[in-house]
């Protein structure tokens, strides 16, 4: 039994051997010369005008929520389509009520002022 996992065991042991060599060589051959430069982050060839540590406004996180929110629901239009023949009038009941969920928060949202930059 403990035989079956050697090869996971042999290719976990040579995954770390090699991330460590690695890291390794480019310690001991990789250039070392901090420069005052070279910390400054870099953006498209434009000299940084604030900090990299500024803070974001909360409106830029709530709009990745909701981006992430609406992108998950359109994964859930996929096997709804794929099966829709098979579901018939009860998939079709279900995926309108689905619908109709999203879009009650998408207007909690509208009207919330969510979407509306500043």
């Amino acid at each position: 039994m403990p035989t079956d996992y050697l090869p996971i065991f042999v290719l976990g042991a040579l995954a770390t051997i090699l991330g460590l060599l690695i890291l390794a060589i480019s310690r001991f051959l990789g250039p070392r010369h901090p420069h005052s430069r070279r910390m400054v982050p870099y953006e498209s060839g434009i000299t940084p005008q604030v900090s990299a540590r500024m803070r974001f406004p909360v409106k830029f996180y709530l709009v990745a929520m909701l981006f992430i929110v609406f992108d998950i629901e359109a994964v859930f239009f996929y096997p709804w389509a794929v099966t829709f023949r098979q579901l018939r009038l009860f998939g079709f009941v279900e995926m309108l009520i689905f619908i109709g969920i999203l879009l009650v928060g998408y207007f909690y949202i509208v009207k919330k002022g969510a979407l509306e930059w500043e």
